[in-house]
């Protein structure tokens, strides 16, 4: 008769654990993907992140926007070039990213988070200064135009934000010494500013179910694994394609203090949850050394 509400009554009780070892710890949610186009799908991040915040975690958004970004450029009649995953970025290009970024997205991402009843405040990376950058520079000396690595995270503004109950919501642009703008990939953004903030978590939204031993098969997730073993997946091939550059995020977010990393499937809704406060979760759990799930 009750069936249905007592399994949501054992799903609560299992969340119990990771509820009290996770509350006052520090979440960050790289958001990309499906999760930002398909209306459903976004719904779900933004209660996921709401009852992050209201169990007592302190979660951080850093997102991108990478087909809106094109699809406006395309608008312009303006070519969209990718080297290596990243965009040739002119100066009108890094304009029209950092209106993408900046303005639609983020501020529809505060919006939306206001509307469940979190504050929240859309920052990018000139904020405060919050990601120092210089210019990405190639060995074979290609020059793509205005896309930045990150030299420094000063997280004064974010902090300050988080210490006064608000959810970050961070655009990845960055700023060097001469006040010039740069496009930065998300994840690379994501990776530097939940090392400097001393991230319990960082979450990474994918549109695959996680890092598979066969990018065939769905079945053939990896559950968990550490940093040696990622780097001999990668060695072997077995990591390849687009999932080496967001593995390698996952190793640099761990060397940067980390705790844990996680890859999951943004499609699947409410997936944050069943990843942080299941014991199984439903994505890759990347660890710096071997050990059991938390």
């Amino acid at each position: 008769m009750y069936e249905e509400e007592m399994k949501k009554a054992d799903v609560l009780i299992e969340a119990i654990p990771y509820m009290r070892k996770f509350s006052g710890t520090i979440v960050v949610v790289k958001y990309g993907g499906s999760a930002m186009v398909d209306e459903r799908l976004k719904k779900s991040v933004i209660k996921d992140i709401a009852l992050l915040k209201f169990i007592g975690l302190k979660p951080v958004i850093v997102h991108g926007g990478g087909k809106e970004i094109t699809g406006l450029l395309d608008r312009l009649g303006k070519k969209t070039e990718f080297i290596d995953g990243l965009r040739v970025t002119d100066k009108e290009t890094a304009s029209v990213a950092e209106m993408v970024l900046s303005g639609s997205i983020g501020k529809s991402l505060v919006e939306s988070l206001e509307a469940v009843g979190i504050p929240s405040c859309g920052i990018n990376g000139k904020d405060g200064h919050t990601l120092c950058a210089k210019k990405k520079v190639f060995e074979n000396g290609l020059d793509i135009g205005f896309v930045g690595e990150i030299e420094n995270v000063n997280i004064s503004l974010v902090g300050t934000l988080i210490d006064s109950g608000y959810v970050p919501v961070i655009s990845p642009i960055g700023v060097d010494a001469y006040s010039q703008t740069y496009n930065i990939n998300a994840d690379y953004a994501a990776s530097a500013i939940a090392g400097a903030l001393g991230a319990q978590k960082l979450v990474f939204m994918t549109d695959v179910e996680g890092i598979l031993k066969d990018k065939d098969d769905p079945s053939s997730i990896i559950r968990r694994m550490n940093v040696s073993e990622a780097k001999e997946l990668i060695a072997d091939g077995v990591i390849s394609g687009g999932m080496i550059p967001k593995t390698e995020c996952c190793i640099d977010a761990l060397r940067r203090g980390v705790k844990t990393v996680h890859v999951l499937d943004g499609r699947l809704p409410h997936s944050i949850l069943l990843e942080i406060f299941t014991a199984r979760g439903i994505g890759t759990m990347v660890v710096q050394e071997k050990e059991e799930r938390e």
